[in-house]
């Protein structure tokens, strides 16, 4: 993968907390088609309506978040007898990513989802589909202008670090001159830096909890080993650790495990299946990860479907789909990791 472009840009299952509340409507099965949206406006539902074929364009699944992308959007298609998914090989080269969306317009499908290998150099080929009369939704890195897309649903990577920080506030408020440190991602991407900004900021809320030290990392589990044994190498003693990403949290884990350290809390982030079940196993130092979910799209299949069909969300007044999409990155620990279990990824 190329890292300076590949990884999650500015994560709808059963069990996420991500658009669940905008989008029931949607996939409710407690829903009427004739129940409206807003006015005589129809909601999205789960029985069959007009058919839609959705492109839904990628990068390369060459990361588990990346595949676990692909499979949500495959998998919640195949829910739906009236959605035909067209789905691109992936790729993390721009100008390929781009030709393969080129194809999905030439066959004019009703509607696009678009994960760009990188936002900036793939918003004119979402131009190009707006401008053809295909909505976009744009699924997580966003690009350059909302002319690109009809729809935007991405995950929250400052509000991300900001869990994290309250997590570890919360349990390190009461004890005194509290030390922390910080596995971050590549720190030329701009989701780096802003998990670490959430963190700090969280940190800010408790004076007694200091950051000692931080390594960037490369969303890799060698990286994380790597990383994470030249800072536990630099610090002797601290309370808790930040970890951006699950996958290169095994790395960290590894290290930590070959150092014989314990004696400190740990906090991932994403919500890989191996987090949650050393979280659930509860016999080291991960304690709770914080959500990036790639049910996200899951969501965007959702959006997608009722775009194509004229319909609107179920729960809102508005007569149309938000521009909009935030998702929540819940913290997942002991007390609620059974919940968020099928949705994590390998």
């Amino acid at each position: 993968m190329s890292h300076l472009t590949s990884r999650r840009g500015l994560l709808f299952g059963t069990a996420a907390v991500s658009a669940g509340a905008l989008l029931a409507g949607c996939t409710s099965n407690e829903k009427k088609d004739d129940e409206p949206a807003a006015g005589d406006q129809p909601a999205a539902d789960d029985k069959p309506g007009k058919p839609v074929t959705i492109g839904f364009a990628g990068p390369q699944a060459d990361h588990g978040w990346l595949n676990a992308i692909n499979e949500n959007a495959k998998s919640r298609a195949e829910k739906y007898q009236d959605v035909t998914l067209e789905i691109t090989e992936g790729s993390n080269d721009t100008a390929a990513q781009i030709g393969q969306i080129e194809t999905l317009i030439n066959k004019k499908v009703d509607v696009l989802v678009v994960l760009p290998a990188d936002g900036k150099a793939l918003t004119q080929v979402g131009l190009e589909a707006m401008r053809a009369g295909i909505p976009v939704v744009n699924l997580d890195r966003v690009f350059n202008t909302p002319q690109a897309y009809r729809c935007w649903i991405g995950g929250d990577n400052y509000g991300m670090g900001l869990n994290a920080g309250h997590y570890i506030g919360e349990k390190l408020k009461d004890k005194p001159n509290a030390r922390v440190i910080e596995l971050a991602g590549l720190d030329n991407l701009e989701l780096t830096k802003q998990r670490t900004q959430g963190f700090d900021d969280a940190l800010k809320n408790y004076p007694n909890i200091k950051k000692v030290a931080r390594q960037a990392a490369d969303f890799t589990v060698e990286s994380g080993q790597a990383k994470m044994a030249q800072l536990l190498q630099a610090q002797s003693e601290f309370d808790a650790l930040w970890n951006h990403d699950d996958d290169q949290g095994v790395g960290a884990l590894r290290a930590i495990e070959q150092a014989g350290r314990d004696g400190f809390l740990m906090v991932g982030g994403a919500g890989a299946l191996s987090a949650f079940q050393a979280i659930k196993q509860d016999d080291g130092v991960l304690k709770a990860t914080v959500l990036y979910p790639p049910t996200m799209a899951a969501s965007a299949i959702d959006l997608a479907r009722a775009l194509g069909q004229g319909k609107g969300v179920g729960g809102l007044a508005e007569f149309e789909i938000p521009a909009s999409i935030t998702l929540y990155s819940a913290v997942v620990d002991k007390t609620n990791v059974d919940q968020y279990m099928p949705t994590g990824f390998e």
